[in-house]
């Protein structure tokens, strides 16, 4: 086999999110048999990243990995190109590459756009004005993949008729959740969509439906709309098309080699648990 693309999901303690990463790629697979497609995790899991990359280059000339992540952050910038170095060392026979993450473009832009629409359907179709919107996110340490949350809610906003569109956080960073649905009440909302910016089911996932539970026990004059996860709509398999047809064309991760990365890796510390620092 000449080539393997190597899916890189997160990873969850709940195992029913692995399954379906671990199905994504078997969806994804179907849709190009003639592809090697393998998939292994950064952590969580039972496949991670060093024995995904050997699994790969097995038998293979040329590994492409694909972060199947939302937000760039330590993982993305860190990780996954300092296990890929050390991939390089283990398999001197095989080139190695990765391509950018899924990211939070206009693909994934569209799929939230059509979520949204579902939701205010579920709501009878309210009045935008009235009605608002809440993207939660996971939370990070780095200020940048935060910055990607803000930069898709400013499209949705600026794409719709809705008068208040918010971010929110389920950790790490704020606000979370509760903060701002008590903002968009005192503003004169009546309903709120909240939709995760997530692929797959997870502990936090459920996190944010017994969230969502107490808010609306918490405002029960307001109508809440929860969307789902949505790594298996249509338009997350045609982005993945696009990242992998874009290893033809040389696009690839800037980290992936940096000498700027490998200068910081020794001081890197990646945490789920700490807010992000302000840079002065």
């Amino acid at each position: 086999m000449k080539e393997t693309i190597l899916l890189i999901g997160h990873g969850s303690r709940n195992p029913a999110g692995n399954e379906e990463t671990l199905r994504f790629a078997a969806t994804w697979r179907s849709r190009h048999p003639d592809w090697r497609i393998e998939a292994c995790f950064i952590e969580l899991a039972d496949v991670l990243l060093d024995e995904g990359l050997d699994r790969a280059a097995a038998g293979s000339r040329q590994v492409i990995a694909l972060p199947l992540i939302l937000n760039a952050a330590g993982h993305v910038k860190m990780e996954i190109p300092a296990a890929i170095e050390a991939a390089r060392l283990r398999h001197s026979g095989v080139t190695f590459s990765c391509l950018p993450h899924l990211g939070m473009g206009r693909e994934v832009y569209s799929v939230l756009k059509q979520r949204i629409g579902h939701l205010m359907q579920e709501l009878a179709m309210p009045d935008p004005k009235t009605t608002g919107v809440i993207l939660l996110g996971r939370g990070s340490s780095d200020a940048g993949a935060n910055g990607e949350v803000a930069r898709i809610a400013r499209w949705v906003f600026e794409g719709a008729h809705h008068e208040l569109v918010d971010i929110a956080f389920t950790g790490v960073a704020f606000p979370r959740v509760e903060t701002v649905v008590q903002r968009q009440v005192k503003l004169g909302m009546t309903q709120i969509v909240i939709q995760p910016l997530y692929l797959f089911t997870g502990l936090l996932v459920e996190r944010i439906k017994a969230q969502v539970a107490r808010l609306c026990a918490a405002y029960p004059q307001v109508a809440f709309a929860l969307g789902g996860y949505f790594g298996f709509d249509e338009g997350i398999l045609a982005l993945a098309d696009s990242r992998a047809q874009g290893a033809s064309t040389g696009r690839m991760l800037e980290c992936d080699g940096c000498k700027y990365r490998l200068a910081a890796a020794s001081s890197h510390a990646h945490h789920h648990d700490r807010p992000a620092a302000i840079p002065s």
